[in-house]
Protein backbone atom coordinates (compact mmCIF):
# COMPACT_ATOMS: atom_id res chain seq x y z
CA UNK A 1 0.00 0.00 0.00
CA UNK A 2 1.46 3.39 -1.02
CA UNK A 3 2.04 6.13 1.55
CA UNK A 4 0.22 9.50 1.41
CA UNK A 5 3.51 11.16 0.50
CA UNK A 6 4.12 8.83 -2.43
CA UNK A 7 0.56 9.37 -3.66
CA UNK A 8 1.07 13.13 -3.43
CA UNK A 9 4.28 12.89 -5.48
CA UNK A 10 2.54 10.72 -8.07
CA UNK A 11 -0.35 13.17 -8.35
CA UNK A 12 2.07 16.08 -8.62
CA UNK A 13 3.91 14.25 -11.39
CA UNK A 14 0.67 13.64 -13.30
CA UNK A 15 -0.31 17.30 -12.94
CA UNK A 16 3.12 18.49 -14.06
CA UNK A 17 2.82 16.41 -17.22
CA UNK A 18 -0.37 18.25 -18.19
CA UNK A 19 1.26 21.70 -18.25
CA UNK A 20 0.38 23.51 -21.48
CA UNK A 21 3.71 25.28 -21.65
CA UNK A 22 6.67 26.32 -19.54
CA UNK A 23 8.25 24.45 -16.66
CA UNK A 24 7.62 23.98 -12.97
CA UNK A 25 9.40 26.10 -10.39
CA UNK A 26 12.38 24.12 -9.11
CA UNK A 27 12.70 24.81 -5.36
CA UNK A 28 16.43 24.11 -5.57
CA UNK A 29 17.40 26.42 -8.45
CA UNK A 30 15.25 29.54 -8.08
CA UNK A 31 16.47 32.88 -6.70
CA UNK A 32 13.52 33.72 -4.46
CA UNK A 33 15.84 34.26 -1.48
CA UNK A 34 17.67 36.95 -3.41
CA UNK A 35 14.46 38.53 -4.68
CA UNK A 36 13.00 38.71 -1.17
CA UNK A 37 16.26 40.22 0.06
CA UNK A 38 16.01 42.89 -2.64
CA UNK A 39 12.39 43.57 -1.64
CA UNK A 40 13.38 43.94 2.02
CA UNK A 41 16.20 46.30 1.03
CA UNK A 42 13.74 48.32 -1.04
CA UNK A 43 11.56 48.76 2.04
CA UNK A 44 14.62 50.00 3.94
CA UNK A 45 15.38 52.50 1.16
CA UNK A 46 11.78 53.76 1.08
CA UNK A 47 11.72 54.22 4.85
CA UNK A 48 14.88 56.35 4.70
CA UNK A 49 12.78 59.21 3.32
CA UNK A 50 10.58 59.20 6.42
CA UNK A 51 13.37 58.55 8.90
CA UNK A 52 15.59 61.36 7.60
CA UNK A 53 12.65 63.73 7.28
CA UNK A 54 13.05 64.10 3.52
CA UNK A 55 10.11 65.68 1.74
CA UNK A 56 7.87 62.74 0.79
CA UNK A 57 7.03 64.48 -2.48
CA UNK A 58 10.56 63.60 -3.58
CA UNK A 59 9.90 59.88 -3.13
CA UNK A 60 9.59 57.67 -6.22
CA UNK A 61 5.85 57.16 -6.63
CA UNK A 62 4.15 54.59 -8.85
CA UNK A 63 0.41 54.21 -9.01
CA UNK A 64 0.01 56.63 -6.10
CA UNK A 65 2.17 54.57 -3.70
CA UNK A 66 5.87 54.58 -2.82
CA UNK A 67 8.31 51.75 -3.51
CA UNK A 68 8.04 50.29 -0.02
CA UNK A 69 4.35 49.55 -0.56
CA UNK A 70 5.07 47.72 -3.80
CA UNK A 71 7.90 45.77 -2.17
CA UNK A 72 5.44 44.59 0.51
CA UNK A 73 3.00 43.63 -2.26
CA UNK A 74 5.74 41.54 -3.85
CA UNK A 75 6.46 39.91 -0.49
CA UNK A 76 2.81 38.94 -0.06
CA UNK A 77 2.51 37.61 -3.61
CA UNK A 78 5.57 35.36 -3.24
CA UNK A 79 4.48 34.34 0.25
CA UNK A 80 1.05 33.36 -1.08
CA UNK A 81 2.69 30.95 -3.51
CA UNK A 82 5.11 29.42 -1.01
CA UNK A 83 2.68 29.18 1.90
CA UNK A 84 0.01 27.55 -0.26
CA UNK A 85 2.59 25.03 -1.44
CA UNK A 86 3.46 24.30 2.18
CA UNK A 87 -0.20 23.90 3.10
CA UNK A 88 -0.84 21.52 0.19
CA UNK A 89 1.69 19.03 1.51
CA UNK A 90 1.12 19.58 5.25
CA UNK A 91 -1.72 18.87 7.64
CA UNK A 92 -3.23 21.96 9.22
CA UNK A 93 -1.79 21.43 12.72
CA UNK A 94 1.73 20.91 11.37
CA UNK A 95 1.27 23.77 8.93
CA UNK A 96 0.34 26.10 11.77
CA UNK A 97 3.31 24.99 13.85
CA UNK A 98 5.67 25.55 10.92
CA UNK A 99 4.29 29.04 10.32
CA UNK A 100 4.58 29.95 14.00
CA UNK A 101 8.13 28.62 14.05
CA UNK A 102 9.04 30.74 11.04
CA UNK A 103 7.56 34.08 12.01
CA UNK A 104 7.41 34.33 15.81
CA UNK A 105 10.94 33.61 17.12
CA UNK A 106 12.64 36.35 15.08
CA UNK A 107 9.73 38.70 15.72
CA UNK A 108 9.92 38.28 19.49
CA UNK A 109 13.72 38.58 19.37
CA UNK A 110 13.65 41.90 17.52
CA UNK A 111 11.21 43.20 20.14
CA UNK A 112 13.65 42.12 22.86
CA UNK A 113 16.68 43.59 21.11
CA UNK A 114 14.83 46.87 20.63
CA UNK A 115 13.71 47.01 24.27
CA UNK A 116 16.96 45.92 25.94
CA UNK A 117 19.60 47.25 23.50
CA UNK A 118 18.42 49.85 20.98
CA UNK A 119 16.05 51.63 23.37
CA UNK A 120 18.56 52.04 26.24
CA UNK A 121 21.24 53.27 23.81
CA UNK A 122 18.88 55.91 22.39
CA UNK A 123 17.77 56.91 25.89
CA UNK A 124 21.39 57.25 27.02
CA UNK A 125 22.44 59.28 23.98
CA UNK A 126 19.48 61.69 24.12
CA UNK A 127 19.28 62.11 27.90
CA UNK A 128 22.81 61.34 29.04
CA UNK A 129 21.64 58.74 31.55
CA UNK A 130 19.78 55.45 31.78
CA UNK A 131 17.79 56.61 34.77
CA UNK A 132 14.08 56.50 34.13
CA UNK A 133 14.28 54.25 31.08
CA UNK A 134 12.32 51.38 32.62
CA UNK A 135 9.61 53.61 34.09
CA UNK A 136 9.08 56.33 31.49
CA UNK A 137 5.73 55.58 29.84
CA UNK A 138 5.18 53.87 27.56
CA UNK A 139 7.68 51.51 29.14
CA UNK A 140 9.89 48.90 27.44
CA UNK A 141 8.08 46.10 29.26
CA UNK A 142 4.80 47.47 27.96
CA UNK A 143 6.37 47.54 24.46
CA UNK A 144 7.11 43.82 24.76
CA UNK A 145 3.75 42.85 26.17
CA UNK A 146 1.65 44.97 23.83
CA UNK A 147 3.34 43.68 20.69
CA UNK A 148 4.30 40.07 21.45
CA UNK A 149 1.32 38.56 19.60
CA UNK A 150 2.19 40.17 16.22
CA UNK A 151 -0.38 42.97 16.25
CA UNK A 152 1.70 46.07 16.92
CA UNK A 153 -0.11 48.26 19.44
CA UNK A 154 2.82 50.27 20.80
CA UNK A 155 5.51 51.77 18.59
CA UNK A 156 7.42 53.92 21.08
CA UNK A 157 9.44 53.31 24.23
CA UNK A 158 9.36 56.24 26.62
CA UNK A 159 10.75 59.37 24.99
CA UNK A 160 13.78 57.61 23.51
CA UNK A 161 12.84 58.74 19.99
CA UNK A 162 11.18 62.04 20.85
CA UNK A 163 13.73 64.22 19.04
CA UNK A 164 14.21 62.41 15.71
CA UNK A 165 12.55 63.48 12.41
CA UNK A 166 10.19 60.47 12.54
CA UNK A 167 9.46 60.45 16.27
CA UNK A 168 8.20 57.76 18.62
CA UNK A 169 8.26 54.86 16.16
CA UNK A 170 10.86 52.17 16.79
CA UNK A 171 9.76 49.76 14.10
CA UNK A 172 7.45 50.88 11.33
CA UNK A 173 7.84 47.61 9.42
CA UNK A 174 6.44 45.08 11.88
CA UNK A 175 2.77 45.93 11.33
CA UNK A 176 2.61 43.86 8.12
CA UNK A 177 3.52 40.61 9.92
CA UNK A 178 0.17 40.50 11.71
CA UNK A 179 -1.65 40.62 8.38
CA UNK A 180 0.71 38.13 6.81
CA UNK A 181 -0.09 35.67 9.59
CA UNK A 182 -3.81 36.29 9.08
CA UNK A 183 -3.27 35.39 5.42
CA UNK A 184 -1.56 32.18 6.55
CA UNK A 185 -4.67 31.36 8.56
CA UNK A 186 -7.01 32.17 5.67
CA UNK A 187 -5.26 29.73 3.32
CA UNK A 188 -4.61 27.19 6.07
CA UNK A 189 -8.25 27.02 7.12
CA UNK A 190 -9.59 27.31 3.56
CA UNK A 191 -7.64 24.26 2.42
CA UNK A 192 -9.20 22.15 5.14
CA UNK A 193 -12.12 22.06 2.69
CA UNK A 194 -11.52 18.98 0.53
CA UNK A 195 -12.94 20.65 -2.57
CA UNK A 196 -10.42 23.49 -2.23
CA UNK A 197 -7.60 20.94 -2.20
CA UNK A 198 -8.80 19.04 -5.25
CA UNK A 199 -9.88 21.93 -7.51
CA UNK A 200 -8.43 25.29 -8.52
CA UNK A 201 -11.81 27.05 -8.58
CA UNK A 202 -12.40 27.61 -4.84
CA UNK A 203 -9.17 29.60 -4.47
CA UNK A 204 -9.89 31.52 -7.67
CA UNK A 205 -13.34 32.38 -6.29
CA UNK A 206 -11.80 33.43 -2.97
CA UNK A 207 -9.39 35.71 -4.81
CA UNK A 208 -12.17 37.32 -6.84
CA UNK A 209 -14.21 37.91 -3.68
CA UNK A 210 -11.19 39.48 -1.95
CA UNK A 211 -10.70 41.89 -4.87
CA UNK A 212 -14.39 42.81 -4.89
CA UNK A 213 -14.25 43.48 -1.14
CA UNK A 214 -11.30 45.81 -1.65
CA UNK A 215 -13.04 47.60 -4.51
CA UNK A 216 -16.09 48.18 -2.29
CA UNK A 217 -14.10 48.59 0.92
CA UNK A 218 -15.84 51.76 2.07
CA UNK A 219 -19.22 50.05 1.75
CA UNK A 220 -17.97 46.96 3.58
CA UNK A 221 -16.44 49.06 6.36
CA UNK A 222 -19.80 50.70 6.97
CA UNK A 223 -20.76 47.38 8.57
CA UNK A 224 -17.50 47.21 10.55
CA UNK A 225 -17.45 50.68 12.11
CA UNK A 226 -14.67 51.69 9.72
CA UNK A 227 -12.26 49.13 11.18
CA UNK A 228 -8.73 50.06 10.07
CA UNK A 229 -7.37 46.55 10.56
CA UNK A 230 -9.93 45.09 8.18
CA UNK A 231 -9.07 47.78 5.60
CA UNK A 232 -5.40 46.79 5.72
CA UNK A 233 -6.20 43.09 5.49
CA UNK A 234 -8.49 43.78 2.52
CA UNK A 235 -5.63 45.63 0.84
CA UNK A 236 -3.05 42.87 1.35
CA UNK A 237 -5.06 39.63 1.10
CA UNK A 238 -5.55 39.81 -2.71
CA UNK A 239 -1.77 39.86 -3.18
CA UNK A 240 -1.43 36.76 -1.05
CA UNK A 241 -4.29 34.94 -2.77
CA UNK A 242 -2.85 35.98 -6.13
CA UNK A 243 0.25 33.98 -5.27
CA UNK A 244 -1.94 31.12 -4.04
CA UNK A 245 -3.72 31.01 -7.41
CA UNK A 246 -0.42 30.77 -9.25
CA UNK A 247 0.52 27.85 -7.03
CA UNK A 248 -2.60 25.83 -7.77
CA UNK A 249 -2.40 26.66 -11.49
CA UNK A 250 1.34 26.03 -11.82
CA UNK A 251 0.99 22.33 -12.71
CA UNK A 252 -1.08 23.37 -15.74
CA UNK A 253 0.59 26.59 -16.94
CA UNK A 254 4.26 26.34 -15.94
CA UNK A 255 6.75 29.23 -16.11
CA UNK A 256 7.78 30.63 -19.48
CA UNK A 257 9.62 33.81 -20.47
CA UNK A 258 6.86 34.99 -22.81
CA UNK A 259 4.11 34.80 -20.21
CA UNK A 260 6.54 36.14 -17.58
CA UNK A 261 7.29 39.28 -19.57
CA UNK A 262 3.62 39.76 -20.45
CA UNK A 263 2.63 39.36 -16.80
CA UNK A 264 5.09 41.98 -15.54
CA UNK A 265 4.17 44.36 -18.36
CA UNK A 266 0.50 43.91 -17.51
CA UNK A 267 1.17 44.77 -13.87
CA UNK A 268 3.18 47.89 -14.74
CA UNK A 269 0.62 49.19 -17.24
CA UNK A 270 -2.45 48.42 -15.13
CA UNK A 271 -1.03 50.04 -11.99
CA UNK A 272 0.31 53.04 -13.88
CA UNK A 273 -2.87 53.74 -15.83
CA UNK A 274 -5.63 51.71 -14.17
CA UNK A 275 -7.88 52.26 -11.16
CA UNK A 276 -6.66 52.20 -7.55
CA UNK A 277 -7.53 48.51 -7.23
CA UNK A 278 -5.64 47.45 -10.36
CA UNK A 279 -2.73 46.17 -8.28
CA UNK A 280 -4.99 43.81 -6.34
CA UNK A 281 -6.67 42.60 -9.54
CA UNK A 282 -3.35 41.84 -11.23
CA UNK A 283 -1.81 40.18 -8.15
CA UNK A 284 -1.63 36.75 -9.88
CA UNK A 285 0.35 38.37 -12.71
CA UNK A 286 2.68 39.96 -10.17
CA UNK A 287 3.26 36.62 -8.46
CA UNK A 288 3.79 34.83 -11.77
CA UNK A 289 6.21 37.49 -13.00
CA UNK A 290 8.31 37.39 -9.83
CA UNK A 291 8.43 33.59 -9.89
CA UNK A 292 9.54 33.67 -13.51
CA UNK A 293 12.27 36.21 -12.66
CA UNK A 294 13.47 33.80 -9.97
CA UNK A 295 14.25 31.25 -12.70
CA UNK A 296 16.40 33.61 -14.80
CA UNK A 297 18.16 35.77 -12.18
CA UNK A 298 21.13 33.98 -10.60
CA UNK A 299 21.79 34.24 -6.89
CA UNK A 300 24.94 33.68 -4.84
CA UNK A 301 25.22 30.23 -3.31
CA UNK A 302 25.39 31.64 0.23
CA UNK A 303 22.07 33.47 -0.23
CA UNK A 304 20.55 30.33 -1.73
CA UNK A 305 21.38 28.47 1.50
CA UNK A 306 20.68 31.30 3.95
CA UNK A 307 17.52 33.40 3.87
CA UNK A 308 18.29 36.66 5.69
CA UNK A 309 15.50 38.68 4.03
CA UNK A 310 13.19 38.37 7.05
CA UNK A 311 15.93 39.61 9.37
CA UNK A 312 16.66 42.56 7.09
CA UNK A 313 12.97 43.42 7.05
CA UNK A 314 12.48 43.40 10.83
CA UNK A 315 15.81 45.00 11.89
CA UNK A 316 16.15 47.75 9.28
CA UNK A 317 13.79 50.33 10.79
CA UNK A 318 15.15 50.37 14.38
CA UNK A 319 18.72 50.45 13.09
CA UNK A 320 17.87 53.39 10.84
CA UNK A 321 16.31 55.19 13.79
CA UNK A 322 19.38 54.50 15.93
CA UNK A 323 21.65 55.96 13.23
CA UNK A 324 19.57 59.13 13.36
CA UNK A 325 19.93 59.22 17.13
CA UNK A 326 23.71 59.16 16.62
CA UNK A 327 23.43 62.19 14.35
CA UNK A 328 23.85 60.69 10.87
CA UNK A 329 21.13 62.90 9.40
CA UNK A 330 23.83 64.86 7.55
CA UNK A 331 24.27 61.92 5.16
CA UNK A 332 22.55 61.84 1.80
CA UNK A 333 19.78 59.35 1.03
CA UNK A 334 21.97 56.70 -0.60
CA UNK A 335 24.87 56.87 1.87
CA UNK A 336 22.52 56.60 4.84
CA UNK A 337 20.63 53.70 3.25
CA UNK A 338 23.79 51.75 2.42
CA UNK A 339 25.26 52.18 5.90
CA UNK A 340 21.94 51.14 7.44
CA UNK A 341 21.75 48.13 5.12
CA UNK A 342 25.28 47.00 5.99
CA UNK A 343 24.61 47.14 9.74
CA UNK A 344 21.18 45.57 9.30
CA UNK A 345 22.74 42.69 7.35
CA UNK A 346 24.91 41.87 10.38
CA UNK A 347 21.88 41.67 12.67
CA UNK A 348 19.88 39.78 10.02
CA UNK A 349 22.65 37.22 9.60
CA UNK A 350 22.86 36.73 13.36
CA UNK A 351 19.08 36.37 13.47
CA UNK A 352 19.22 33.68 10.78
CA UNK A 353 21.98 31.62 12.38
CA UNK A 354 21.03 32.04 16.02
CA UNK A 355 17.22 32.27 15.92
CA UNK A 356 15.47 31.54 12.63
CA UNK A 357 17.35 28.52 11.33
CA UNK A 358 17.40 26.70 14.68
CA UNK A 359 13.68 27.39 15.12
CA UNK A 360 12.96 26.09 11.62
CA UNK A 361 14.93 22.92 12.27
CA UNK A 362 13.11 22.26 15.52
CA UNK A 363 9.65 22.81 14.02
CA UNK A 364 10.47 20.67 10.99
CA UNK A 365 11.65 17.90 13.27
CA UNK A 366 8.53 18.23 15.41
CA UNK A 367 6.29 17.97 12.34
CA UNK A 368 8.25 15.19 10.64
CA UNK A 369 9.26 17.38 7.71
CA UNK A 370 12.94 16.49 8.02
CA UNK A 371 12.07 12.80 7.77
CA UNK A 372 9.92 13.48 4.70
CA UNK A 373 12.73 15.40 3.04
CA UNK A 374 15.21 12.60 3.79
CA UNK A 375 12.78 10.11 2.25
CA UNK A 376 12.39 12.29 -0.85
CA UNK A 377 16.17 12.53 -1.22
CA UNK A 378 16.48 8.76 -0.99
CA UNK A 379 13.83 8.33 -3.69
CA UNK A 380 15.58 10.88 -5.92
CA UNK A 381 18.95 9.17 -5.43
CA UNK A 382 17.37 5.79 -6.18
CA UNK A 383 15.89 7.12 -9.42
CA UNK A 384 19.26 8.61 -10.39
CA UNK A 385 20.97 5.27 -9.83
CA UNK A 386 18.28 3.50 -11.83
CA UNK A 387 18.68 5.90 -14.76
CA UNK A 388 22.48 5.48 -14.69
CA UNK A 389 22.23 1.69 -14.62
CA UNK A 390 19.73 1.65 -17.51
CA UNK A 391 21.99 3.98 -19.51
CA UNK A 392 25.02 1.80 -18.92
CA UNK A 393 23.09 -1.32 -19.93
CA UNK A 394 22.02 0.22 -23.22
Amino acid sequence: MSSPHSRTRTQAGKQASTAVFGKQLDPRTNSLNLIRLVLASTVLFAHTYFILGIDVEKMPIWGGKHLGVWAVAGFFAVSGYLITASRQRTRFANFLLLRIGRIFPAFVMVLLVTAVLFGPIAHLVTRGTLLGYLRTPPSPLSYLFQNMFLEVRQYDIGDSLATVPYPDVWNGSLWTLYYEFLCYLVVGVFLIWRRARSSVWPLIAAFIISVLIYIKIDFVLSFLDGNTSFRLLAMLLPYFLGGAIVRVLMPYIGLHWISGVISLAGVVISIGYGPAWAAQLTAPLLAYGILWLSTVIPQPEWIARNDISYGVYVYAFPIQQLLVVFGLTFLDLWSFSLIALAITAVFATASWYLVERPALRRTRTATGRNADRASEREIAESKTREIRINTEMT
